[in-house]
């Protein structure tokens, strides 16, 4: 829905896709990237596998997101076949060529764990110069998380890499649950889309269901929150959200605490804030511009 959403705002042009393990295995989550591009008639744009594991070899790939997104990441949906087989450049490689061609002009939008721009990162440091924004969903900086009580899934997946690419200094926006659950889109907005939104409404329509009724029956609310969507928003306009200056670290050695994003907010620490961390959103706002983007000229 993010991909979807980038594609149709003119502010932003996409000039790449990275996958990543994360809900699913990193095949997957690849061949999703392709025929997502398929379904947006975006074939044309690149795409890059990334890494297929956490960057330590004692952290277990975190799958559970299968019974959130169905056992293939998109609600288990009937799913065409790719146009084409992903390039056989490697994510990270990827990153660092691209940045370091156009200086001062690429945002990365991170939506999964890290490791990729971990990996880009110690493969050519300067990149982080060079990244204009880092904007990151993930991590729970005044909430619960998610999978634990104190860590979101994306960072939770890999904390080692969230760790590296927090310390590193990009310029970071940290969209995090605590904004992208407000954000909740319903099933008759849903209906909306396979409407008037043409085969990219049509196909968020097939993926949706199996996303709606977990979430259903895990917080006993309808609909369910646009989580990287909201990471899309802000790269169109921050002015959507209310954000703090903060200093982060990511907690790697804790049992209880791993993937915590430790906030200090009164500067206790004497660190260098290091990141614009959202703590609101415009959410009816949000929606309605998603709403009008994927409906309009479909």
């Amino acid at each position: 829905m993010a991909l979807f959403f980038l594609l149709q705002s003119p502010e932003l042009e996409l000039e790449a896709v990275t996958t990543v393990f994360g809900n699913v295995d990193v095949e997957q989550t690849t061949r999703n990237a392709q025929i997502l591009l398929d379904v947006a008639g975006r074939s044309e744009i690149p795409v890059a596998q990334g890494a297929g594991r956490p960057l330590m070899p004692h952290r277990q790939r975190q799958l559970g997101g299968a019974v959130v997104h169905g056992d293939n990441g998109l609600g288990g949906a009937d799913l065409p076949s790719p146009s084409r087989a992903a390039g056989s450049q490697r994510a990270a490689e990827l990153i660092v060529e691209r940045v370091m061609a156009a200086p001062g002009e690429l945002t990365l939008i991170a939506v999964g764990p890290l490791t990729n721009i971990a990996l880009a990162t110690c493969l050519e440091p300067r990149i982080v110069e060079h990244v204009r924004d880092l904007i990151v969903m993930g991590g729970a900086a005044t909430v619960p998380g998610n999978v634990t009580p104190l860590a979101e899934a994306n960072i939770h997946n890999d904390p080692e890499a969230a760790s590296i690419v927090v310390a590193a200094g990009y310029r970071l926006a940290l969209i995090g649950l605590d904004v992208t659950l407000q954000g909740i889109i319903t099933p008759e907005q849903v209906d909306v889309l396979q409407e008037r939104g043409g085969e990219v409404g049509a196909f968020i329509h097939a993926i949706a269901g199996h996303y709606g009724a977990h979430y259903a029956r895990r917080t006993g609310r309808i609909g369910f929150p646009m989580h990287d969507s909201a990471a899309v928003l802000y790269a169109i306009d921050p002015g959507y959200f209310r954000t703090e200056r903060w200093y982060l670290e990511i907690e790697t050695t804790s049992p209880r605490a791993s993937g915590m994003v430790m906030v200090d907010r009164r500067g206790r620490w004497g660190q260098t804030p290091n990141a614009d961390v959202c703590v609101g959103i415009d959410a009816e706002r949000f929606l309605t511009l998603y709403m009008d983007r994927l409906t309009t000229g479909a």
